[in-house]
C-alpha cells in the first residue's frame, strides 16, 4: 500500500517542516511504499511565478476590492510584478546569484509599504552585503503581494500561520465547520488543483497530515474535504503539534466528516498501526493513541500492546520526494541571528526526546512530548547526520529540541570533531550554568553558529515562580560564554506572568536593555503569557494567584484558557512599548533612551542597579581544581617553537579556529608536544586533576599556583576543561 504524508500550508518558505520527514524515515527502513509533499510550498510555487500573478491580479482586478493607497499602488503595477517574480523566485531558491546586484540597486523591483519597515538598509548591509540587502529587499516584495492577496482573494494567505485565526481558541467546532463549508475562495481552489496532483499517479491508500500549528489545521481540513469527496475510500489520519495539546479532551464527533483518525503525542507508532489495519483487514484493528468515530460517537483507541519506538531506535529523517531546492531563502528582518529560522535550509534533527528540566510552570510538562525524556547516543545522532548530508547535499543543523541537553551536546561535539565532520548546527537551550566557557568553545568549534533559550521574565521572584532553574546572573555569564565563542545568541521573553506587577514588567526590559548593551544577547522575541490546560498554571490556577474566567469547553480545542490576574498588572497595554524597545535593541539602537520613551503613558522608573549585569559577567570561575570528574583536552592542531629560552619558550599554537603565541615554560612546551596527540579527542584526553600533578613534577610548581600563574592563562586557550563525569 501507498502512505502519503502531507504537510499542510503553510509554515515555512526557506525548509520543510520535519514531521514527515522523521516518518517518511521510518516507512523507508521497513521498506513500505510512501509519498510526501508540502503543499504549502506547492501552493506559494504555483501563486508567485509571471503566470500565476496574472491570473491572480486579474482575480483582484474583477473582484472591485476597496483597497488602501498602498496597496491599490501594487495593481497599478502589476506589469512590474508579473515582470520580476521569476527572477525574484530564482534568486531566493538560491540561483540567478549575479542578479543580487541588481536587486540591491534599488531600481529593479517596485516597492511598497513593507520597505518602509526599515528606511536605512544600506545601515544594515553596506556596500558589500549585496546578497543579504538583496534578499531582504526580494522579502520585503513578496511580503507586499501577501498583504494585497489578505486583503482581496486570499483573506486566509499568509506565509506562516496560514488561517490561523480560524482555529484560535476553537472550544467549538463551529467556526470551523463554517469556514471548511463556505463557498472556496481563491486559494481554496488552487491548493485543492495543487493536492489534486499527488493522486494522479497513484491512489493513495493513507494520507496523513501533521498540523504542528493552528495555522496548518483549516489547510489540511480542506485538502482533507477534497479527498472525501473524490476519493472516499481513502483514509485519512491527522497529528501534530495542534492535536496533541489542542484536542486531547475531543468529543464532537463533526470533525470526523473530513478525517478518518486523530493521533495523539509521537506519530511513529500510531502510523504503523494504521498502515497495519489497512494491509490486515481481514484482522480485528488495534490503535495506538487514536481518536475515530464509531456509532456518531468520538472514541479513543489505544488497544496495541507495545508499538512505539524509542527515539535512540529511529532511523534517520528522509526527505526523498520534497522539493528540496526550491525552498526559498528570506530575510524577513536584517538581524543576523532572527534570520536564521527563515534564511537556509535546515536539516532538522533531535538531540533528545522530550525535556531534560521538565519544570517550568509555564509550560505543557504534562504532556507525552515535554515529559518523556529519552536521549540518542552521540553516535548514533552524528550517523543520522551523516545520511543526511549524503541524501540532501546541504551540511547545516537545526536540533528542534524542547531544551537539548547539555552534557548531550558536548558529547555531540565531541563525535563531530572526532569525525572532522564540517557542519554549521544552532539550536534551542537552557541557559544553565553547565555553559561554561569551555563548553560554548567546544560547540562553536564543532560548528555550532546560534543557541536559542528562554530567559522568560528577568524577576528573580518570577523566575522563582515559573521554575526556571536560572537566575539573572547565571544567565549573563552563560550568555557571556557564548557570545565570546562567537555563538549568536536569542531570548525568549515573557511578559504578564501571573502576579507580575508594573514594576517588574519594567525592570525585566531594563535587564534586557542591558544585556543587548553587553552584546550577551543578539536576538530576541516578547510574547505574552497564555495560560495552557496542561501546565502547572493551568492545572492549579489557584497556586499563582490567578483565577481561570473560560472559555467554555464545548468538545473541539481544549488548551487557551481565560484567566484573571487581579494582583498584576494590566498586562496587555504594555505589549506595544516591550515589542518597541525590543525591535530597537536588535537593530543596535535605543540603548541610551530612557525606557519611558517606548511607552506612551507614565511607566515606573526601573529599580534594577545600573551594574546588575555588568557586576555578573565580570570575574571568571576558578578552574575546578578540587572537583573531581573534569578532563582536558587539547584544542590545538598543532604547537611550533619559535624562540627557546632556558625557562620560557615562545611557541604557535595552531587552533582549530585561528592561531595563537604565548609563552610557557620550556618543560611545559616539551610536555605539550609529546602528548598533543594523547590529549586530542581521538584518545580519552586526560583528567585535570592528573595533568596539574604531571605539569607540577615538570615545573615544581603546586597546582593552585600553577593555575593562577601568567603562563598558565595563555595555554588555557589552548585547552578545553570539560565535566565528562
Amino acid at each position: 500500500m501507498r502512505t502519503l504524508l502531507l504537510i499542510p500550508p503553510l509554515t515555512q518558505l526557506n525548509t520543510p517542516y520535519p514531521a514527515t520527514a522523521y516518518l517518511c524515515g521510518l516507512l523507508k527502513e521497513k521498506k513500505i511504499d510512501f509519498q510526501q509533499g508540502d503543499l504549502g510550498l506547492d501552493l506559494v510555487l504555483r501563486v508567485f511565478n509571471r503566470e500565476g500573478f496574472k491570473a491572480l491580479f486579474d482575480s483582484i482586478e474583477q473582484g472591485n476590492f476597496k483597497l488602501t493607497p498602498s496597496l491599490e499602488n501594487i495593481v497599478k503595477r502589476r506589469k512590474q510584478y508579473e515582470d520580476t517574480i521569476d527572477a525574484v523566485i530564482r534568486f531566493l531558491q538560491n540561483d540567478n546569484y549575479t542578479f543580487a546586484y541588481r536587486i540591491a540597486n534599488g531600481s529593479y523591483l517596485p516597492e511598497g509599504n513593507r520597505f518602509k519597515t526599515i528606511s536605512d538598509v544600506e545601515w544594515f548591509f553596506g556596500n558589500i552585503g549585496v546578497q543579504d540587502k538583496a534578499r531582504y529587499k526580494c522579502t520585503m516584495y513578496l511580503e507586499d503581494v501577501a498583504d494585497l492577496i489578505q486583503a482581496t482573494v486570499g483573506p486566509h494567505f499568509g506565509f506562516s500561520k496560514y488561517a490561523e485565526r480560524i482555529s484560535r481558541t476553537a472550544v467549538s467546532f463551529d467556526p470551523i465547520e463554517e469556514a471548511l463549508e463556505t463557498p472556496n475562495n481563491y486559494f481554496d481552489t488552487l491548493l485543492w488543483a495543487e493536492l489534486e496532483k499527488y493522486f494522479e499517479n497513484e491512489i493513495p491508500q493513507l494520507v496523513g497530515f501533521t498540523v504542528p500549528f493552528g495555522g496548518n489545521l483549516y489547510g489540511a481540513l480542506k485538502c482533507a474535504q477534497w479527498i472525501k469527496k473524490h476519493h472516499p475510500e481513502v483514509k485519512i489520519a491527522m497529528g501534530g503539534g495542534y492535536p496533541n495539546t489542542e484536542l486531547r479532551d475531543l468529543y464532537d464527533p463533526r470533525v470526523f466528516n473530513y478525517i478518518d483518525f486523530i493521533t495523539l503525542d509521537d506519530g511513529e507508532g500510531p502510523l504503523m498501526a494504521l498502515i497495519d489495519n489497512i494491509n490486515n483487514t481481514n484482522q480485528t484493528p488495534t490503535y495506538i493513541r487514536t481518536f475515530l468515530r464509531e456509532n456518531d460517537k468520538v472514541e479513543f483507541k489505544n488497544t496495541r500492546i507495545g508499538g512505539d519506538y524509542g527515539h535512540k531506535n529511529l532511523p534517520a529523517p528522509t526527505y526523498e520526494g520534497l522539493r528540496i531546492k526550491e525552498y526559498l531563502s528570506v530575510i524577513d528582518m536584517p538581524n543576523p541571528m532572527h534570520r536564521l529560522w527563515n534564511d537556509g535550509r535546515w536539516n532538522k534533527l533531535t538531540v533528545a526526546h522530550g525535556c531534560y528540566w521538565k519544570k517550568c510552570s509555564f509550560c505543557d510538562i504534562s504532556l507525552d512530548y515535554i515529559s518523556r525524556f529519552e536521549q540518542t547516543p552521540a553516535a548514533l545522532l552524528v550517523d543520522k547526520m551523516e545520511a543526511l548530508i549524503a541524501e540532501t547535499g546541504e551540511t547545516g543543523f537545526h536540533f528542534v529540541d524542547e531544551a537539548a541537553p547539555p552534557l548531550a551536546l558536548r558529547d555531540l561535539a565531541i563525535e563531530i570533531l572526532r569525525r572532522n565532520l564540517q557542519v554549521t548546527w544552532w539550536g534551542n537551550i537552557r541557559f544553565e550554568k553547565t555553559f561554561t566557557p569551555d563548553l560554548c568553545s567546544l560547540l562553536a568549534a564543532s560548528g555550532c553558529i546560534a543557541v536559542t533559550g528562554g530567559l522568560e521574565v528577568a524577576s528573580p521572584r518570577l523566575l522563582e515562580l515559573m521554575e526556571k532553574g536560572v537566575t539573572i546572573d547565571q544567565v549573563a555569564r552563560v550568555c557571556k560564554g557564548f557570545r565570546d565563542a562567537g555563538i549568536l545568541v536569542h531570548a525568549y521573553l515573557m511578559y504578564g506572568f501571573p502576579t507580575q506587577t508594573d514594576q517588574e514588567t519594567i525592570d525585566s526590559l531594563e535587564i534586557v536593555r542591558m544585556l543587548f548593551e553587553h552584546g550577551l544577547l543578539h536576538s530576541a522575541h516578547w510574547h505574552q503569557f497564555a495560560m495552557t490546560a496542561h501546565s502547572p498554571v493551568g492545572m492549579h490556577p489557584e497556586n499563582y494567584g490567578v483565577v481561570r474566567t473560560g472559555p467554555e469547553f464545548k468538545g473541539f480545542a481544549n488548551n487557551d484558557l481565560y484567566h484573571d490576574d487581579p494582583d498584576g498588572a494590566d498586562h496587555e497595554k504594555y505589549s506595544d512599548g516591550l515589542k518597541k524597545a525590543l525591535y530597537n535593541y536588535m537593530h543596535g539602537n535605543g540603548m541610551n533612551l530612557t525606557l519611558q520613551k517606548f511607552f506612551s503613558f507614565p511607566i515606573p522608573k526601573p529599580k534594577v542597579h545600573p551594574l546588575t549585569i555588568a557586576n555578573a559577567i565580570k570575574t571568571n570561575l576558578p578552574d575546578p581544581i578540587d572537583t573531581p570528574g573534569y578532563s582536558v583536552y587539547w584544542q590545538g592542531a598543532s604547537i611550533k617553537l619559535l624562540q627557546e629560552q632556558k625557562d620560557f619558550s615562545e611557541v604557535l599554537v595552531v587552533l582549530k579556529r585561528g592561531h595563537v603565541k604565548m609563552k610557557l615554560p620550556t618543560a611545559v612546551y616539551c610536555f605539550i608536544e609529546k602528548n598533543a596527540s594523547d590529549l586530542s579527542f581521538n584518545q580519552k584526553g586526560i583528567s585535570l586533576q592528573s595533568l596539574l600533578s604531571e605539569l607540577e613534577q615538570i615545573t615544581g610548581v603546586e597546582p593552585i599556583d600553577i593555575i593562577r600563574s601568567a603562563w598558565w592563562q595563555e595555554l588555557r586557550a589552548a585547552l578545553w576543561i570539560l565535566k565528562l563525569s
